[in-house]
């Protein structure tokens, strides 16, 4: 049992990290951004391949993965994201779907299909009330942790934070201030691609890598954004971290139902805040 809620509290974490900058984005300019898995899948690729050219450093090697999607985050939302705002939001999800769907093309050309594994950089073990605990996951958990805190700081104590907090209630209103939303956006734009990557990489010595691997990540922080409500940045976390738990205890008792047990939590929010999203 003990076992199963380390992994949730994981798989939440890791949510977490790769869901925040969706539901920034979703609930600033209502835009379901769909690239942010291949932002994702690109971020894990980068890692694996200068793994090996920084002496399997697994720090450095999460520095440059996360470095190298940023630039390309920002490419994404200044040429495409940028110029589907205030439009309808089935615009955007089929052009960031394309953007999904051709990255993930590419990933299968450069790398192949083959699944990846990466070795866990620790296997150490702490020892609490005689239970033992994963260090590389407790390392997790912590991660997300001081993230949620240092974006809390963000929004709460910066000039671009302020902004994006007051465009999470009016948009409208900060614009008619004669605001220029469109770099602040594109900052915390880039801020969640490289958290996206950070969860990627994190998680790749739990799971193996594999082209598809974007696909799956950015549905789940979809079903995240939903049930934590568009642009609630503390809902997020809850949301993550209890369908992190939703995900453990289901693959208890079948673990076919996990990840569907997810999209079934979204639906039921859907059909009771079904006015929200209208």
């Amino acid at each position: 049992m003990i076992e199963s809620i380390m992994f949730g509290l994981t798989i939440g974490a890791i949510l977490y990290l790769v869901s925040i900058g969706f539901a920034i984005t979703f609930g600033t300019m209502r835009i379901i951004n769909f690239a942010h898995g291949s932002i994702y899948a690109l971020a894990v690729y980068f890692f694996m391949t200068f793994l090996p050219f920084v002496k399997n450093s697994f720090i450095l090697a999460l520095i440059v993965g996360v470095a190298l999607v940023i630039p390309l985050s920002y490419l994404v939302e200044r040429f495409i994201i940028r110029h589907l705002y205030g439009e309808s939001v089935h615009y955007a999800l089929v052009a960031t779907y394309g953007v999904l769907f051709a990255t993930t093309d590419l990933i299968k050309w450069i790398w192949g299909t083959t699944p990846y594994l990466i070795a866990v950089p620790t296997r150490v073990s702490l020892q609490v009330f005689g239970f033992s605990f994963a260090l590389y996951r407790v390392i997790i958990i912590a991660v997300a942790a001081v993230v949620f805190l240092g974006l809390n700081l963000f929004f709460k104590k910066t000039i671009a934070g302020k902004v994006i907090t007051a465009a999470l209630d009016d948009s409208t209103g900060v614009r008619c201030l004669g605001i220029d939303q469109s770099k602040y956006f594109s900052l915390v734009f880039m801020i969640g691609s490289a958290l996206a990557g950070l969860g990627g990489i994190l998680y790749s010595p739990i799971a193996a890598a594999e082209p598809y691997i974007g696909f799956k990540f950015v549905l789940l922080a979809f079903a995240v954004t939903i049930v934590g409500g568009m642009g609630n940045l503390t809902g997020a976390f809850v949301s993550a971290f209890s369908l992190g738990m939703v995900i453990a205890m289901t693959a208890r008792v079948y673990p076919r139902l996990s990840e569907m047990m997810v999209f079934a939590v979204m639906a039921v929010v859907l059909l009771v805040r079904k006015e929200e999203y209208e």
